[in-house]
């Protein structure tokens, strides 16, 4: 039996019903794997730029702290320095009083004549020579000479040995120091020098561990002492 156009036209809409309706599911198919497949590349863009941010923060941190310990170790340093510096003045005024102290020495002949005596002494054994000159300011010559009198004996006495002293009366120590005297052996090679300026140097440097630490107080950061 043949098919009429109506039946024809009713199966033509059928089948194009059919091929619509499964094209639907394909695109909705399609649509919902695109959506998915979108939902997971965004999800993965926007922790990889997560991570990136963290990352830019925590070096962004890491740079600012690492700038405050520099910074912070820079002042320590200058307040360190301006310590040290104050303390170095302090010292450097210290000594200058004392060399002022040391001047008005020289001002009590009683004072000074026993002084000098000790040092030429302490100078004819350092040297131990024969021949000895011993150099002074010309306003001392006087006492200077006293002195290598009264300590001659003394000296003859200890060592078993003769000495001729001469006071060098062309060549003179500058008048603005605190006194004391120079003393040289006969070619002049061999030098002891008893200034009174020598003597402090000679002391402070000596004893410069105990001056700061009674100027200072000891320094925890130190383990051994001289």
């Amino acid at each position: 039996m043949a098919l009429t156009d109506a039946d024809v036209q009713k199966q033509i809409k059928h089948m194009m019903a059919f091929i619509e309706q499964e094209a639907n599911e394909k695109v909705e198919e399609i649509d919902a794997k695109a959506e998915e497949e979108f939902n997971i590349e965004k999800g993965r863009l926007v922790q990889t730029q997560r991570v990136k941010i963290m990352e830019y923060y925590e070096k962004k941190e890491k740079h600012i702290e690492q700038h405050k310990k520099i910074q912070m170790s820079n002042l320590m340093n200058q307040a360190r320095l301006k310590v040290l510096k104050a303390r170095d003045d302090m010292i450097v005024d210290l000594l200058m009083e004392a060399r002022r102290r040391l001047a008005q020495i020289a001002q009590d002949p009683a004072i000074y004549s026993s002084l000098l005596q000790g040092l030429v002494l302490q100078g004819f054994y350092q040297l131990l020579e024969p021949k000895v000159t011993v150099r002074c300011r010309q306003q001392d010559v006087e006492i200077v000479q006293a002195a290598v009198n009264e300590v001659i004996p003394f000296y003859r006495e200890a060592v078993k040995s003769n000495i001729v002293v001469k006071i060098d009366q062309e060549r003179f120590l500058p008048s603005d120091i605190c006194g004391g005297v120079e003393m040289y052996n006969d070619n002049g090679k061999i030098k002891v020098t008893n200034t009174l300026e020598g003597r402090l140097e000679l002391l402070a440097h000596q004893m410069m561990p105990e001056i700061r630490v009674a100027l200072f107080g000891a320094n925890p950061n130190r383990k051994f002492t001289d």
